[in-house]
């Protein structure tokens, strides 16, 4: 019995060293001309578009569901949400499916690029005030390089 209990604190342990090690990395994508970057926490995986099924009476952002695996998902385009206009979908076109305290959805990005580390030194705050429009969903801009990457808060993002 004392094993067993050994166990368990040692695989709690564990998994409070993996969401440590989670801690400052984003999945980086691109919409448009610019790079955005979730918290890798919500990722639950990344998939190619599918066939989407309309769903009615939705906003014009929420393109429909898509069956993956027998599970119903939800998928959002993120260049509609954020008002760069639609485009075509092409074979980069991907979809992100996150976890957001266990509501699962898609996002539909133009292409995924890493996973990257941005210390927390490294994120500034949001330049515009938080007010509604696509940068209530940002928290941060990180610094990569010569480079910025826009660092969305998924819980605003996907509550619609």
């Amino acid at each position: 019995m004392e094993n067993r209990s050994n166990l368990a604190v040692e695989d709690s342990a564990a998994l409070d060293g993996m969401e440590d090690s989670q801690e400052g990395r984003y999945l980086t994508f691109r919409l448009g001309s610019e790079d955005y970057g979730i918290a890798i926490c919500h990722v639950v995986e990344i998939v190619g578009l599918q066939k989407i099924t309309a769903v009615p009476n939705q906003p014009p952002f929420m393109k429909g569901v898509i069956n993956l695996r027998g599970k119903i998902i939800p998928l959002m385009d993120g260049r509609i949400r954020f008002g760069l206009g639609e485009e075509a979908y092409d074979d980069r076109t991907c979809v992100i499916v996150t976890d957001v305290e266990g509501r699962i959805t898609g996002l539909i990005v133009d292409r995924v690029n890493e996973v990257l580390e941005i210390p927390a030194e490294q994120v500034e705050p949001p330049a515009a005030a938080n007010g509604g429009g696509p940068e209530s969903y940002v928290c941060g801009l990180g610094k990569v390089g010569d480079s910025v990457k826009v660092l969305l808060d998924v819980k605003p993002l996907f509550n619609c």
